[in-house]
């Protein structure tokens, strides 16, 4: 699959989608930390690629969405932005409502349990 439609795929596939250096427990720098602790306070689920171990992500993201930084938050399989634009959401309560929102309309993924 060509990388541009692994990440279309991914980003239309997950209601919150960060793409970060490091993961949420382990972030690599300190905007992809910032980021994933607010995505963390709204207290939902997301989703993470860590760009930084796939090197073809890391290369072509920029592209998908004309936006050159990292980390890069998907909400609906649309861009929200980077770490300065994800603070500000949450900082005015925004983030918080439209993660809720994103989680509520997606369909129930059926446990194997």
């Amino acid at each position: 699959m060509d990388v541009l439609e692994r990440i279309k795929t991914q980003v239309e596939s997950n209601p919150i989608m960060i793409y970060m250096k490091g993961t949420p427990q382990f972030p690599m720098c300190g905007f992809s930390s910032r980021a994933a602790q607010a995505l963390r306070a709204c207290g939902v689920e997301f989703s993470f690629v860590n760009v930084l171990e796939d090197p073809e992500i890391f290369q072509n993201l920029p592209r998908y969405a004309n936006w050159p930084t990292f980390p890069q938050i998907y909400i609906n399989g649309e861009l929200v932005g980077g770490c300065d634009i994800t603070l500000e959401l949450f900082e005015r309560g925004e983030l918080q409502k439209i993660t809720k929102e994103a989680v509520a309309n997606t369909p129930s993924k059926k446990s194997d349990a």
